[in-house]
């Protein structure tokens, strides 16, 4: 992903039902609940542009139109909707997507995430580690020890050379997926049509040997459910100012 083209372009996944936030969600799609001030969508796509992104493709489904509405006005990134009639999942969104992107390579991020920054910004370290000779997927994934609000047993495991390998049987794996990636289009050839997981590419790559991880070196916050909201606001809050502080250190980069 080192020409310019490559990384050009991203889709957003905003399609999701959100049930574990309700009652927030009855009357609103989980990407548009506001964290520290904006909705979690709008600190994706601001990622995006600052990371060059010039168009972005965000589905949408539950409660779809507050989320095309809201996405209208904005010009960077460009945004390019993608509405679903009936949930296609995760895979099947982004392949009923492909058409709208013209990337050999492109970012794929969950709209419902939440990260703050580390060394570098987390999209551009993607960008350019991402080696299509060697990978059809760059994962970043994160220290399960230090996640925020995560409570699970870890996706994982991060090999020397830089490969993922899934916990399988194991009862736990050092790292989470974050929902933030980079992916070839070509994972998406004889896949099913309609609905399934992105999980069916990710195996994909895996058994050819070509699913790589990137540690995120900032903050991940896991927020799903209204409780856990509250309580990361103030965590968040914090983290923010420490991201500023370190941004103003080096000039703002």
């Amino acid at each position: 992903m080192t020409a310019p083209a490559q990384k050009a372009q991203a889709m957003v996944l905003a399609a999701g039902l959100g049930k574990r936030m309700r009652p927030i969600t009855d009357t609103m799609p989980k990407p548009l609940i506001p964290v520290a001030g904006k909705p979690m969508l709008d600190h994706v796509l601001d990622k995006l542009a600052a990371a060059g992104v010039d168009k972005a493709v965000v589905n949408s489904h539950y409660l779809g139109r507050q989320i095309t509405d809201h996405v209208a006005t904005r010009s960077a990134p460009a945004i390019v909707t993608s509405p679903e009639e009936d949930l296609l999942e995760t895979g099947g969104g982004v392949k009923n997507a492909l058409s709208k992107l013209d990337a050999e390579a492109f970012l794929i991020a969950n709209a419902d995430v939440f990260w703050t920054e580390g060394t570098e910004p987390l999209f551009d370290r993607l960008i350019n580690a991402f080696d299509p000779d060697h990978m059809d997927a760059l994962l970043a994934v994160y220290p399960v020890s230090d996640g925020y609000g995560y409570d699970g047993a870890g996706d994982f495991f991060w090999q020397v050379d830089g490969r993922l390998k899934r916990r399988g049987d194991a009862p736990s794996a050092p790292y989470f997926f974050t929902g933030v990636q980079v992916l070839s289009p070509r994972l998406f050839e004889d896949t099913p049509d309609g609905a399934f997981s992105l999980n069916v590419v990710y195996d994909k790559a895996l058994a050819a040997g070509r699913c790589y991880g990137l540690v995120h070196d900032g903050g991940h916050f896991h927020i799903g459910t209204p409780e856990a909201l509250k309580e990361s606001e103030p965590v968040i809050a914090k983290a923010l100012e420490v991201e500023r502080a370190k941004q103003a250190a080096f000039g703002g980069n």
